[in-house]
């Protein structure tokens, strides 16, 4: 049985609130989002709330374990629920979409540098950048 996000947000020492709820719920729907996306998403929906308190949200959540922020080159820092191991990402140079990389040994860190001595690897993030399959294939039509 898998916890509620209000059990989640218990678990973790957090109080449950409607925003944090909204919150994990657009992520939920919208991996990878930047918090201007979340914060358009939730207007959209109703609520009222500011930038500014998405940005404290998104903050408080992934402080807790319960996000992960990722930051690609030449984009806002992105936000995602998967937490539970250490993947990598894919990020369209064109049109920003972002997807899941599993990792090639499949635990942390999967992959392995020679680190400073005494230093203890424990997570590597790598972001692959080029064309995803819709903009590519834009392009081929396009030729």
């Amino acid at each position: 049985m898998t916890a509620t996000d209000a059990e989640l947000l218990r678990e973790r020492g957090l109080r449950v609130t409607q925003g944090r709820l909204a919150v994990l719920d657009v992520l939920e729907r919208m991996p990878h989002a930047d918090a201007e996306s979340v914060h358009r998403t939730l207007e959209a929906a109703g609520h009222d709330t500011s930038v500014q308190s998405v940005h404290n949200v998104l903050g408080d959540l992934t402080a807790a374990g319960l996000l992960r922020r990722f930051e690609p080159e030449r984009s806002p820092a992105r936000y995602e629920r998967r937490v539970d191991d250490n993947h990598h990402h894919a990020l369209c140079a064109r049109c920003g979409r972002v997807e899941d990389v599993d990792c090639v040994i499949g635990e942390a860190p999967c992959l392995h540098a020679d680190a400073p001595p005494g230093f203890t690897v424990q997570a590597a993030e790598v972001t692959f950048v080029g064309v995803c399959a819709d903009c590519g294939g834009r392009e081929a039509d396009a030729a």
